[in-house]
């Protein structure tokens, strides 16, 4: 069939692969960073995003290219006016600005349980409805200028396209604005205006393996997703199988035929970019509990505290380590703090608090899976994403505290192998060489296979060793 690129534009950079299209073989990448002043700026000028394109795809990377996946950072978004220029620069990231706007979001629509029939999910400060909001609230005429609402790539993809008049997203990409529904796949352009103040045209969803347009030089352009939904794509995940993503913060996500939707909001209902779901929960503290124990013990990296923990033995002499130290939203303990419990003079020493907080982050992470396996989400193996996953304490309490088979990956651009596969899929599907139902076969991601093996009796124990803390501590706050 040929070549495709894929271009994942991150909140900090592009990159861009291209890829044999039969096999998914990286040939040829690119990057840049994006040129921004300042460490991520919560407001950012979406020129920035095409300039690194531009750069990325430099020295004839593009060449003999047949078509282009686009794969963004989510939660950016770009509010147009009815000319289609941007009324503001877009709002990315976290956004701490927007924490009141989405407590007032919750507090209008009559609570969590509301949100989560809705659109199954309960505003976050990051998420556009909830920018929407606090644009109303801070910048009433920015907000009344705003005719059209696009994300990252919905906004790229329109602008490769050369700014057509038919503007599209896909099910992934839509699914994370807290103003479309998974379940139903349909808008509620009810929250727009309930967010805004007044209505907003909106891009057409369509298909994973539809093309959103051709350029004028004849490249086809497919759906473009979000960021999580082109690195699960890529990944090659599929049902059973679970990500957990080690950031400051943690996430576990799973693939899943239905629609979950969760009352108590501890599960975000997200499509991917198959036609299938990617449920998904969300935890405060995963990494950040690892650095702050650094700290403590006076060590100067992760991989120090690793060491030292490996010097102490599973359940760390009776150590828990309750990670909150940001509040928590898996159990919803938005107003708590870490605590230490099991104080002996025998564990009172620094390996056994290094263990602790290894156990602490995994168990947390494993409760998020609980939440996921107690809605009849299957999961038999467990991908384990980011630069901690390599640490030798991650992988030798994980498996046995996941009760599942762990893969670490190989580090790639799994984003942007993603946002290759789907331009596969949709030249495929143009040229009535695949079918709209089925992706393109590529080896999925290869790497260290970790089995639970004989130590699953013994994660059991540091779990429940964990549970009983945790309900000791919070009585009733977790219900998976």
């Amino acid at each position: 069939m040929g070549i495709v690129a894929g271009l994942d534009s991150a909140p900090d950079f592009t990159r861009i692969v291209v890829c044999d299209t039969d096999t998914g073989t990286v040939l040829r990448q690119g990057y840049a960073p994006h040129p921004v002043d300042g460490d991520r700026p919560a407001d950012v000028d979406p020129q920035a995003w095409l300039l690194s394109l531009g750069e990325a795809a430099g020295g004839g990377l593009l060449e003999g290219v047949q078509a282009i996946g686009v794969s963004a950072q989510q939660n950016a978004l770009v509010p147009l006016d009815a000319q289609g220029g941007t009324v503001r620069p877009a709002l990315v990231g976290g956004d701490k600005r927007a924490q009141v706007a989405a407590a007032d979001l919750i507090d209008a629509l009559g609570g969590r349980e509301a949100w989560a029939q809705a659109v199954g999910c309960v505003p976050q400060a990051a998420q556009p409805v909830t920018k929407l909001r606090w644009l109303a609230k801070n910048e009433p005429d920015a907000a009344l200028r705003t005719a059209m609402l696009m994300q990252a790539h919905d906004w790229l993809v329109w602008q490769l396209l050369g700014r057509p008049v038919r503007r599209t997203t896909d099910r992934g990409g839509a699914s994370g604005t807290g103003y479309w529904s998974a379940a139903t796949g349909s808008y509620r352009s009810d929250l727009v205006e309930l967010a805004l103040g007044h209505q907003a045209m909106l891009p057409e969803v369509i298909g994973p393996a539809d093309a959103a347009g051709t350029t004028p030089e004849g490249l086809l352009i497919s759906a473009g997703t979000g960021e999580t939904m082109s690195a699960a794509f890529g990944l090659g995940i599929g049902l059973g199988d679970a990500v957990v993503s080690l950031g400051a913060s943690g996430s576990v996500m799973a693939v899943h035929p239905e629609a979950l939707v969760d009352n108590t909001g501890m599960i975000t209902s997200l499509a991917d970019a198959t036609g299938m779901h990617l449920p998904v929960v969300t935890t405060l503290n995963a990494v950040r509990t690892l650095r702050g124990t650094a700290e403590l013990l006076g060590l100067p990296d992760l991989e120090s505290l690793s060491e030292l923990a490996m010097k102490s033995t599973p359940g760390a002499h009776g150590l828990v380590l309750l990670p909150y130290l940001e509040g928590e939203r898996t159990p919803n303990l938005p107003h708590t703090a870490g605590s230490i419990a099991g104080l002996r003079r025998e564990s009172m020493k620094g390996e056994h608090l290094a263990r602790a907080a290894f156990e602490g982050m995994l168990c947390g992470l494993a409760d998020a899976l609980d939440v996921l396996r107690g809605r009849g989400v299957e999961v038999r193996r467990v991908f384990l994403l980011g630069a901690a996953a390599e640490l030798p304490a991650v992988q030798a309490a994980a498996p046995m505290l996941f009760g599942a088979q762990v893969v670490v990956p190989q580090p790639a651009d799994y984003a942007a192998i993603g946002a290759a596969r789907q331009a596969a899929w949709a030249l495929g599907v143009s040229q009535g060489a695949l079918d709209p139902r089925n992706p393109p076969v590529w080896q999925g991601a290869s790497g260290r296979v970790l089995e639970p093996g004989d130590e699953l009796a013994v994660g059991q124990a540091v779990r429940q060793q964990f549970v009983s803390v945790r309900e000791q501590t919070h009585p009733g706050a977790f219900r998976p």
